[in-house]
């Protein structure tokens, strides 16, 4: 099954969607599934069955993971692929979170990073904190709804992807700059 969605948020801003995003159908194999031409994110396992063929179609290719695979399946190949997108298959379903923030801060990958499936406006600012900064949101709900999603805290209080340093860390307590202090009386 090949889906093209219309628009996406990327980088805060909902823009059109240059990706189709292949999905296998019960009678598709890995190996023999064929990869339509243009821009396509594929699964992990058709990366891997046909990873000789589609490397050569690379900035076009992607590759995505489902909920329980691995990240360090690609460990070796994040720094020629250009987008690698992450399925929740349901809300309730964490896992892509933790394969988000691994392929950021153990494997380095420094394109774009995509959640794709049960995606919701509920997600966004988390999903930001562990390193997304593409979201194909749910097509039964308004994207544009779903961008304030990003937007929904002003500060976060643990260290993440996005915010190397903890609140306690960042917050200046009285005493703790002297200049400041001085000028408001203290």
């Amino acid at each position: 099954m090949f889906e093209v969605r219309e628009e996406i948020i990327k980088n805060a801003a909902v823009v059109p969607n240059t990706w189709g995003l292949l999905r296998l159908d019960e009678t598709d194999t890995p190996e023999t599934v064929v990869v339509p031409a243009g821009k396509v994110i594929v699964p992990l396992p058709v990366w891997q069955a046909q990873r000789d063929t589609l490397a050569a179609r690379l900035p076009d290719i992607g590759v995505w993971l489902a909920s329980d695979e691995r990240p360090e399946e690609l460990a070796a190949d994040v720094a020629q692929l250009p987008v690698i997108g992450v399925d929740f298959p349901k809300f309730t379903d964490g896992r892509g979170y933790s394969i988000a923030f691994n392929l950021r801060a153990r494997l380095g990958f420094q394109g774009e990073l995509r959640a794709i499936g049960d995606v919701l406006r509920d997600q966004l600012f988390s999903m930001h904190r562990v390193g997304f900064d593409a979201y194909a949101t749910r097509p039964d709900r308004s994207i544009h709804d779903a961008l304030k999603g990003l937007s929904v805290f002003s500060e976060t209080y643990q260290a993440s992807w996005d915010q190397k340093s903890p609140l306690f860390r960042r917050h200046q307590r009285e005493g703790q700059n002297p200049d400041l202090d001085n000028a408001a009386g203290i």
